[in-house]
């Protein structure tokens, strides 16, 4: 399970300027502000360049960085683990479970289980009625051992939510190499990029 939302980008105008110095032809920008929305809007020149040096490798879309996207994402912890292989151009702030563990009792709901069989199902629930009772256990008492049993019992399968920032180039890198990947968080993930504005600059494949 995935859900990203509070999606947030910008950027844009920074990149077409970064990206035409390196030419000097700033002259030939066609971007600019829409006299009706007062949004900014990426002129048919400007996007040509960009889809160009996107398509020729890091170094020549370093403008890419100058786009950027904050959203926020809840997600299972074994999904995180892979997500944070990316730590350049990435911001992390994560809802803390050493801090907030003990909050709320925990349900299936806290879990991504979609393709749990009934026996597994039935394993989990046994497991979230164990933590719940070292939850208990320690709210009543505040005895560490019991914070321990909660923390090393929670499975790889607990939905966290954190607020992400990326980049254009961040997402490139991501979507390259986990498009075609096993998990359906993945899958829904690079979705997700399909959708972003000019999503071209990130999805079209290299020369």
């Amino acid at each position: 399970m995935i859900e990203i939302e509070n999606t947030e980008i910008f950027g844009w105008e920074a990149a077409i300027r970064g990206m035409r110095n390196s030419f000097n032809s700033w002259d030939k920008s066609d971007s600019g502000l829409d006299s009706g929305s007062g949004k900014f809007v990426v002129g048919q020149a400007d996007m040509e360049l960009m889809d160009r040096l996107s398509r020729s490798g890091p170094s020549h879309a370093k403008f890419l960085r100058y786009i950027v996207v904050q959203f926020d994402v809840t997600a299972p912890r074994y999904w995180w683990a892979e997500m944070d292989t990316y730590k350049v151009g990435t911001v992390r702030n994560s809802c803390s479970t050493m801090h907030k563990v003990q909050e709320k009792a925990f349900t299936r709901d806290d879990f991504s289980c979609e393709h749990l069989d009934g026996d597994s199902l039935r394993a989990l629930d046994v497991l979230i009625g164990t933590v719940n009772a070292a939850r208990d256990r320690f709210n009543a008492s505040r005895d560490k051992n019991d914070w321990w049993q909660m923390i090393q019992l929670l499975p790889a399968s607990l939905n966290q939510r954190a607020t992400l920032q990326v980049n254009y180039q961040v997402l490139q890198g991501i979507y390259a190499t986990r498009r075609n990947h096993r998990l359906d968080e993945w899958h829904r993930f690079c979705e997700w990029i399909e959708g972003l504005p000019a999503s071209c600059l990130i999805t079209l494949p290299r020369e």
